[in-house]
């Protein structure tokens, strides 16, 4: 074993022949100044007080290579804490262990041959760690302590040993236990050592489960403490050997000192780190419940209730607290409107008008009840006293449901991430089923486009609504190729054979285009007369009405729009098609739409309460619709029933062009109304 002593300078070296045989020299004390003493080299060891943390730690960083030595650290810090914490025993279940006993006793003995003086306690610990090296930090730290233990339990253990006993007095001689004592800095600082593994190991166990850095980035961080923990825990234990056995007497609290302060960093960093963790466990706990939920409101939860204790959002309607909470989302269809607070005012209005026409008749519609479909707002806001006002205020103005939380949402990154929700600012409406799974990603646009149409807003309901349009577009483009049309426009498509019609009504679109009211409501409203394409049109509906094969709904749909083109050519004043987009509102007769146009003034404000200038427009509509029928009298046909077969009672319509529905049998008279019962809209979509 190498020599050690002290010059007269008070610096400790260590004398090493030039053939080796000191293991205590490593490549890391190599690094402290040499001087050549004739064939033998003279080494300065530093006194590890004089260290500031940086120059240890580039010291002790150096001897760690890998972690791929296995240590059982549970099983291990359970006897080891057995010995030093008495009185609060672990109960552990050890069959199957087998400590490392060669490498717990080399190290036992390597501090026990250390000699007197801090430097010699650095040595000896930079060779643990270097002998270390292929271990994990927790454990170079666990088997220094275990290895003390082997000496400190025979200490205990021996003290204890009556003195009748032969063997153990025996060994108690051997061992000098006589000679011995543990002073309460060495149980002090045992007691704190313990301490500080618990937070070497709640880092070590954070490191392996695989956080992501970017997420967790404080455990990177305690990663500069944690060698100088090791590097204390390790020196101080140096030092308590010595003290233990009676070689040195090393105030320990100066160890104790630095440990503490190494180890004040380190849980510093662990209670951010726990935060970090907190938040990343919540999130992936929420992230699994929102995509395999139980149900919907088992869904909600996981974006919307906190876990902590913290103060749980409240549910309104309007102005009115909802008692039960997410409970009232139980077995509903829930359209999420998720947004900030800037610049939603088509949106809100959308939906209080969408909300309306849920609640109107037909109350089922496509297998779904209309009752079964609710509107919650989620919004998404750094929050300030004026943007709460500005929340309240929207809140009272709408008819649905609205999420009140003035602090951060708990599955706030589920509805950001591209994954969850994808919002990413602009409003967005996903709808989702009472089993809590997406039917929709994003609505919005497919409500705008086509309103309550488009219930119950899957996706293939779009699909549905295109091909039902379909063929009359490619109609009309193929008489009108140059018919411009574009998502957000009203465009009156029109026709007809009366010329004064024509003027009129060119001239009413003009005024109420250029209309203050449109405007202000962001409404652009074109035009487009078919003009000499019209025989060109109706050839191409005749062919669409000669169809009879009618595979889906959506055939039968197809069939009753061309039955009420049809109504319409008949009509002497003209006609004119709606339209938002591709989305054909309206197919209406010559009359009633020129009043409806002429008469703005008394239905304009309707515009900003509707959701959508389409939707105003056909509620007057049917007004005038409904005006013109009471004010036409019934055609009546008298029959000789002796003249006709039973067949012919079946085949009999309205002679006027602007009805053309099946006449109503009374007695041997036909008659019609010029309407349905069920709908005043006559021959019209």
């Amino acid at each position: 074993m190498a020599m050690s002593n002290a010059d007269s300078s008070g610096t400790t070296t260590l004398i090493s022949s030039s053939q080796g045989g000191s293991t205590a020299i490593t490549s890391i004390q190599q690094q402290s100044a040499t001087t050549n003493m004739g064939g033998q080299q003279k080494i300065h060891l530093p006194n590890p007080f004089d260290l500031t943390d940086s120059q240890i730690l580039d010291r002790v960083y150096l001897t760690h290579v890998n972690d791929d030595e296995i240590c059982n650290t549970s099983i291990l810090f359970g006897l080891v804490s057995n010995l030093i914490l008495q009185g609060s025993y672990s109960t552990i279940s050890t069959v199957s262990f087998k400590p490392e006993f060669p490498t717990l006793k080399l190290v036992s003995c390597q501090m026990i041959g250390t000699k007197h003086g801090p430097q010699c306690v650095h040595q000896t610990a930079l060779w643990i760690l270097q002998h270390l090296r292929c271990y994990s930090w927790d454990a170079k730290a666990l088997i220094t302590l275990a290895a003390f233990s082997l000496e400190y339990g025979n200490f205990i253990l021996l003290s204890r040993t009556p003195t009748q006993d032969i063997v153990g007095s025996s060994l108690r001689q051997l061992n000098q236990i006589q000679e011995r004592k543990v002073s309460s800095e060495i149980t002090e600082l045992l007691s704190f050592i313990v301490k500080a593994f618990h937070h070497i190991k709640v880092w070590a166990t954070w490191s392996s489960e695989g956080y992501d850095p970017e997420e967790v980035p404080t455990l990177t961080e305690a990663l500069q403490e944690v060698p100088l923990v090791v590097y204390w825990t390790i020196a101080s234990i140096v030092a308590s050997t010595g003290n233990l056995l009676a070689f040195t007497e090393y105030s320990l609290s100066e160890f104790r000192e630095r440990l503490a302060a190494v180890v004040k960093k380190l849980a510093d960093h662990l209670e951010i780190c726990k935060l970090e963790i907190g938040y990343i466990d919540d999130y992936l706990s929420r992230r699994r419940i929102f995509e395999k939920p139980k149900d919907i409101v088992d869904l909600l939860k996981a974006l919307i209730l906190p876990n902590n204790g913290a103060q749980v959002p409240q549910i309104y309607q309007g102005s009115i607290q909802i008692k039960q909470g997410l409970e009232v989302f139980k077995e509903k269809h829930v359209l999420l409107f998720i947004s900030s607070l800037y610049s939603i005012g088509d949106e809100i209005m959308l939906l209080n008008c969408l909300h309306d026409r849920l609640q109107e008749s037909p109350k089922e519609w496509k297998g779904f009840k209309k009752e079964d479909f609710k509107i919650l707002w989620i919004p998404i806001v750094e929050w300030d006293e004026a943007k709460r006002e500005q929340f309240k205020t929207w809140k009272n103005s709408i008819k649905w449901y609205a999420v009140e939380c003035y602090s951060e949402l708990p599955g706030g990154r589920i509805i950001s991430e591209p994954e969850g929700l994808n919002y990413m600012g602009k409003p967005i409406l996903p709808v989702y089923n009472p089993q809590g799974y997406k039917a929709n990603e994003d609505a919005m646009g497919l409500i705008f486009q086509w309103g309550i149409d488009a219930f119950p807003f899957r996706k293939t309901d779009a699909a549905d609504l295109i091909l039902k349009w379909k063929w009359l577009w490619d109609i009309i483009r193929k008489v009108a190729p140059g018919l411009q049309v574009q998502g957000d426009r009203y465009l009156f498509i029109f026709g007809g054979s009366n010329k004064k019609w024509i003027q009129d009504f060119t001239l009413e679109v003009e005024k109420v285009k250029r209309h203050e009211s449109v405007k202000r409501a962001d409404v652009i409203i074109d035009k487009y007369e078919l003009g000499s394409s019209v025989p060109s049109f109706w050839i191409g509906i005749e062919r669409m009405r000669q169809n009879k094969k009618h595979q889906e709904a959506v055939d039968c749909e197809i069939q009753g729009i061309a039955k009420s083109l049809f109504c319409l050519k008949r009509d002497p004043e003209g006609w004119a098609i709606l339209t938002k987009g591709q989305n054909i509102k309206l197919l209406g007769h010559g009359e009633a739409m020129y009043r409806t146009l002429a008469e703005f003034q008394s239905w304009k404000d309707k515009v900003f309460e509707k959701e959508g200038f389409d939707i105003a427009f056909k509620e007057y509509y049917d007004v005038k619709v409904k005006e013109i029928a009471d004010r036409q009298p019934c055609s009546i046909v008298n029959v000789d029933s002796s003249n006709y077969g039973s067949s012919v009672i079946a085949t009999i319509t309205c002679p006027n062009p602007t009805c053309g529905r099946v006449m109503e049998v009374t007695s041997v008279n036909y008659k019609c109304c010029h309407r349905d019962n069920n709908d005043s809209n006559y021959c019209g979509y």
